[in-house]
């Protein structure tokens, strides 16, 4: 064989190995999962409540809707509460907890209500705390003056 030919058949084999990598990769990356529970509010457009991929689990936005009912309780620290709540359900059934959670978005239709939202937040986590985003926004779905999403890491 001379240099030429060597060359090319050892940049083919590299070629064909780094392929083979590749796949390799790519067909053990972690899919994604649609995760339900009936003891949150179904959604109410084309997303999931959670998705996991991977080591973490992604939450919809929760708004403070009862489950049951269907309603918002009328006052923000209730919302902010059972958005929580609705929050917790979702991740019990992934088989997490608050403790998991690594970071949260909170969204406000006023940032006056931050004292209260924040105050509702405090009974639910612990340190150390996830870290987070707290946004005042136009308006949210429902007319709710709460949305609370977060992701978790999966144990």
């Amino acid at each position: 064989m001379d240099g030429g030919v060597k060359i090319l058949a050892l940049v083919f084999a590299c070629v064909l190995l780094a392929g083979f990598g590749v796949y390799a990769v790519l067909s053990s990356a972690p899919g994604k999962t649609a995760l339900y529970t009936e003891n949150a509010p179904e959604p109410i457009g084309p997303y999931s409540q959670a998705v996991r991929c991977g080591d973490y689990l992604f939450t919809s936005g929760q708004i403070g809707l009862d489950p049951a009912a269907g309603n918002l309780s009328g006052t923000t620290a209730g919302e902010a509460r059972q958005a929580m709540e609705n929050l917790r359900a979702i991740l019990a059934e992934a088989g997490l907890d608050f403790s998991d959670v690594v970071q949260t978005r909170i969204y406000v239709t006023a940032l006056a209500d931050f004292d209260t939202v924040n105050a509702v937040y405090a009974e639910y986590v612990d340190e150390p705390y996830p870290a987070r985003a707290t946004v005042q926004v136009a308006r949210l779905p429902k007319g709710a003056r709460v949305e609370i999403e977060m992701i978790a890491s999966v144990r």
